[in-house]
């Protein structure tokens, strides 16, 4: 179901956009960079956290951490990672193929400036096996997104 709500979604909205599912696992990021030959940090994860009852996804970069503090001030509250049951309930996606499309009702989406490093990001499509690619300014025109800095830097 998930992935045929992602389908209809980008259907309606992106029709250049092809979902692509071979059935190979794209559930962790080290999967996804493997099976779509890309480095881990073009894979576009969607984190879905709870601040304060409010619901909401970070999409970044696929090794990319969150940043408590800098997530707590941009997001305002300190976020927490939803449960896999909640997250599917949320989201209609299974862990591993969360993505910020084909969502049972809209959410707020925050996507790193870690995606902007690249032409091309591979965010999952609804579920472990479905995959699309865009670039980091469709991501952000598709889910009305907005660019912000929440990932720890590199030490």
């Amino acid at each position: 179901m998930s992935l045929d709500s992602v389908r209809q979604e980008l259907t309606r909205l992106a029709p250049d956009l092809a979902i692509i599912d071979d059935g190979l696992s794209t559930a962790t990021v080290l999967e996804a960079a493997a099976v779509h030959k890309v480095a881990p940090d073009q894979i576009a994860k969607t984190l879905c956290v709870d601040v304060g009852g409010r619901i909401v996804l970070v999409v970044m970069a696929g090794t990319a951490r969150l940043d408590n503090r800098r997530a707590r001030e941009v997001l305002g509250g300190k976020p927490r990672f939803l449960g896999p049951e909640a997250v599917l309930e949320m989201t209609s996606h299974p862990v591993g193929g969360v993505c910020p499309f084909g969502l049972p009702a809209p959410l707020p989406v925050y996507c790193d400036e870690s995606l902007l490093q690249f032409e091309e990001i591979i965010p999952a499509a609804g579920s472990i096996t479905a995959s699309v690619r865009m670039t980091p300014q469709k991501l952000v025109e598709l889910t009305q997104g907005v660019w912000v800095h929440v990932r720890q830097d590199a030490k």
